[in-house]
């Protein structure tokens, strides 16, 4: 009852205060205003965060207060707390690329070395430690189209509440679940055509409990992290790919840009609802292949992760190639 009672009401905080922020106005209404870098056309306010992580903590605390649940302890509470306070001043003020990273790795390296569990030696210390500063920048970077990234925490923290309570660790499996509630309450008024969007607030923090999920997991023997990678790989593969390229040719990689592989989709005629749904078959299919993965010896599992290289390999050429044929009509 009180998994039901956590669920029902990170969802229902979450859809309510999306619903008031998409509306709001006055110091509330912080506003994307469209440029020659993005998808939307029309101004829109860029405080959904807020909602999503009212709902997280609405669900988390109603938890606590039925059962004396705890879903995290402070290091990671007080994580999120930074990197929410940090990302919502960028969302009114815009911080420089160097303020907001010097942020998130302090908010990393707290988190490591006040709740590691057991203590991390120094190498493997700074492996975790670029690994979700990274997870935190590339949720941030692949929030750019409508339901998109909410779409990828429904699907990625669903798939490992199921994981985790199948596994036997429900308090693990409630977690997930309230932030499953928490995107798809958010999702109401985000999905195509959106009325309102995630910004920082939201997108680094799924970035950094996505990451913590992924290691967590693998820690416990719920899920090898491998396979945690293929969960979120539609995120990770697309924003992998694309930084590389942007790198090799010399660009910067933490300016707006328009060469993700959903936004060439968007641009290609798919168009927002077209592109989001597709992704979202994507993340299903790679959730369950996780699954289905997850109880078979490891050269099965590498057989799966060799699929999937494969398959993002032609589904990639195949994008570059319809952007090809469409040059010289351009």
């Amino acid at each position: 009852m009180r998994m039901i009672a956590a669920i029902l009401t990170a969802f229902v905080v979450s859809a309510i205060l999306a619903w008031l922020l998409a509306h709001a106005e006055g110091r509330w209404r912080v506003l994307d205003i469209p440029n020659e870098r993005s998808l939307h056309s029309h101004p829109t306010p860029r405080t959904g965060g807020i909602a999503l992580l009212a709902g997280l903590a609405a669900g988390v605390v109603t938890a606590w207060v039925w059962n004396g649940y705890s879903l995290t302890g402070w290091p990671l509470t007080l994580a999120v707390v930074i990197l929410a306070i940090v990302a919502l001043i960028d969302d009114r003020h815009t911080l420089g690329a160097t303020p907001r990273l010097l942020i998130q790795v302090l908010a990393v390296l707290l988190l490591l070395l006040a709740g590691a569990h057991p203590p991390l030696d120094t190498l493997l210390l700074v492996a975790v430690a670029l690994f979700l500063t990274w997870m935190i920048n590339l949720y941030n970077f692949m929030d750019g189209m409508d339901g998109f990234a909410g779409g990828m925490a429904v699907t990625g923290f669903g798939t490992f509440a199921l994981l985790a309570w199948q596994a036997g660790y429900p308090d693990l499996a409630l977690g997930c679940a309230v932030i499953v509630a928490a995107a798809g309450g958010f999702l109401l008024l985000n999905f195509p055509p959106a009325r309102l969007f995630m910004g920082d607030s939201g997108s680094t923090v799924l970035g950094l409990l996505a990451g913590v999920l992924i290691l967590t997991a693998h820690r416990e023997a719920i899920l090898p992290v491998w396979l945690g990678i293929l969960v979120f790989s539609p995120f990770i593969i697309d924003a992998n790919v694309t930084i590389s390229r942007r790198l090799l040719r010399g660009e910067k990689v933490w300016l707006p840009h328009k060469t993700h592989y959903y936004q060439k989709l968007v641009e290609l005629g798919w168009g927002h609802r077209r592109t989001v749904l597709a992704e979202y078959t994507l993340m299903i299919a790679c959730g369950g292949s996780a699954m289905a993965a997850a109880t078979q010896s490891l050269w099965r599992q590498a057989v799966i992760i060799a699929g999937w290289a494969v398959l993002y390999a032609i589904l990639i050429y195949s994008i570059h190639r319809v952007e090809q044929r469409r040059e010289p009509q351009t």
